[in-house]
């Protein structure tokens, strides 16, 4: 099957946000082209050799993506633009122009699994399910993960700080609910530190799969792990299904998604709950603070990864 290739150039510095913004849009895949170099932490991170960027960083970057030609382009490319003309109120995006061109017939929704290699978060290992050969450790939490057309593979900067705060909160016996689950990998981290129950929600009914594939993988009895589809932000029926005092609540998403959910989030957060946000650019991070200060809720902790930002905050136990 042929496809239609659109290529959009933007910055290194960018190219995460903008990438995120695509997928708000509707695109399910996103192939990142730069030339920066890995560094020294992110080396040792990876769990195999990685070949460095060839030629000179001059710190720009193209998005390839890629939609079927059946579909509504023009739309898709409309959302996209809207999207694009939102981050350039914020933040330099580079040139953000998009062209486009027709692939050959190649699974190209698979192609980018060569890219994305087994790695550790403290002592979790996460491994894609793909790499049948690779060594597993046997003094770690393994994780096996395939995101499927979900986003959350683990590596991104965002799920690793929120895995880290769940290493750090997270009580055995914990219930737990994560809003935009995607793959999953939240939730079965959960259960794996000890968590009774995790509910995830989702838009995307990819997600239904990807979870289901990686709870089966990693041994996560049904029972531990629920996935429901709809926006608990406004979706009644979606609402009284969470309707029950979480202990922790994560939320990886966008802050423009992030202000809006944090009301509705907290009906459902116990006294004394823990409310763990991220996917917030640096610039961002006012705006998620004052709303989670707004919803009622103490900040705790702040955390800083490269040009992200996880937000931690807690319910109080009376209210003032």
């Amino acid at each position: 099957m042929k496809w239609n290739k659109y290529t959009l150039l933007t910055t290194t510095e960018a190219e995460d946000i903008v990438a995120s913004a695509l997928a708000d849009a509707g695109v399910q895949g996103v192939e990142i082209e730069d030339n920066t170099p890995l560094t020294e932490e992110e080396l040792k991170g990876m769990f195999v050799d990685i070949p460095l960027a060839k030629g000179e960083d001059d710190g720009t970057a193209r998005l390839n993506f890629y939609l079927d030609p059946e579909e509504d382009n023009d739309e898709i490319l409309g959302r996209i633009k809207e999207g694009l003309d939102e981050l350039r109120s914020f933040m330099d995006i580079g040139q953000g122009t998009i062209t486009a061109s027709e692939t050959e017939d190649k699974d190209w929704i698979n192609n980018w699994k060569e890219y994305f290699h087994s790695f550790r978060v403290g002592n979790i290992f996460i491994v894609p399910s793909w790499e049948d050969d690779t060594p597993l450790p046997t003094d770690e939490m393994v994780i096996h993960i395939d995101p499927g057309t979900a986003f959350g593979t683990g590596l991104h900067e965002t799920t690793q700080l929120c895995i880290k705060q769940l290493k750090k909160r997270l009580k055995k016996g914990d219930k737990m609910l994560d809003v935009g689950t995607g793959s999953g990998i939240l939730g079965i981290v959960a259960v794996k530190l000890g968590a009774s129950y995790v509910l995830g929600t989702d838009l995307d009914p990819c997600a239904v799969n990807a979870v289901n594939d990686n709870k089966k993988v990693n041994d996560i009895k049904e029972e531990s792990f629920d996935l429901i589809i709809g926006n608990l932000i406004d979706d009644e029926n979606v609402q009284k299904q969470c309707d029950d005092d979480y202990d922790i609540i994560t939320a990886n998403i966008l802050p423009d998604v992030l202000v809006p959910l944090t009301p509705e989030a907290v009906k459902h957060l116990r006294p004394g709950g823990i409310y763990i946000t991220s996917g917030i650019l640096d610039v961002k991070e006012d705006v998620v603070t004052n709303a989670v200060r707004a919803a009622g809720l103490d900040v705790i902790e702040v955390c800083h990864q490269g040009e992200w930002v996880s937000v931690t905050a807690q319910k109080p136990e009376y209210k003032r």
